[in-house]
């Protein structure tokens, strides 16, 4: 068995005197595997994403992703930790409308001190390899729902992170531009990528997700293997 890549043990965030948001919550994420975090609205989904990227910590438990204890992390190494292990993807793209899609891009390489030359280059090849190469100088409202979240993709693989967190992906989008963002996450797991995705889209689960953790209450109600549907 290889070393996770994820690793949460008997993790809860509680955030006032209510049920917590998580209970006592374990989990455990291979390098290239595709998991699906299913469930109702209040499950604890958005809280499990927040605790991998840093964004939050927990109440009780452990949190390591890519060997780093993320639940440890003060706010400036938390940030480090995102612009280098982690991609984010969100369901309203949280593109910046002043920016070309070339500089959103490049963004996140640029905070993290990568030359601006070596930044473009790597733009350049992942707005290529994503089909919206072509709007590299146009600014973000001038795109399709679907080519935006392109774009966040690109943004979000800038720095090679090894997790990609991916906030219900589809959710803003028509059905043409829900299939074009499945296919693409798809082929980014073919290729190797460690993926999250936090969705109520069972089709975007059985196309992009090789395991399905559903959550009920904040605890895991059940940890399925999936085969992927192509």
């Amino acid at each position: 068995m290889p070393e996770p890549l994820i690793e949460m043990r008997e993790v809860s965030r509680r955030y006032d005197e209510g049920p917590p948001a998580l209970h006592e919550v374990s989990l455990r994420v291979a390098p290239g595997e595709s998991v699906a975090v299913l469930g109702p609205s209040g499950s604890g989904k958005s809280t499990l994403l927040n605790l991998l990227a840093g964004l939050d910590r927990p109440t009780a438990g452990t949190v390591t992703v890519d060997g780093v204890r993320v639940d440890q992390l003060g706010e400036a190494a938390s940030a480090r930790y995102r612009r280098a292990r982690i991609g984010l993807v969100f369901q309203f793209f949280n593109l910046l409308d002043d920016l070309t899609v070339a500089d959103n891009v490049m963004l996140p390489a640029q905070l993290a001190g990568m030359a601006r030359g070596t930044a473009q280059r790597r733009a350049a090849e992942l707005l290529g390899a994503l089909g919206v190469d072509r709007h590299a100088g146009a600014y973000p409202g001038r795109l399709s729902g679907g080519e935006r979240q392109r774009v966040a993709v690109a943004r979000a693989l800038m720095n090679r992170p090894a997790l990609l967190l991916a906030d219900e992906p589809t959710g803003a989008l028509d059905t043409a531009a829900g299939a074009d963002v499945r296919r693409l996450l798809a082929e980014l797991h073919a290729d190797g990528q460690t993926i999250i995705l936090v969705t109520h889209d069972l089709v975007l689960a059985e196309t992009c997700a090789t395991r399905t953790v559903r959550l009920l209450d904040g605890r895991i109600a059940d940890d399925t293997a999936a085969e992927l549907v192509r």
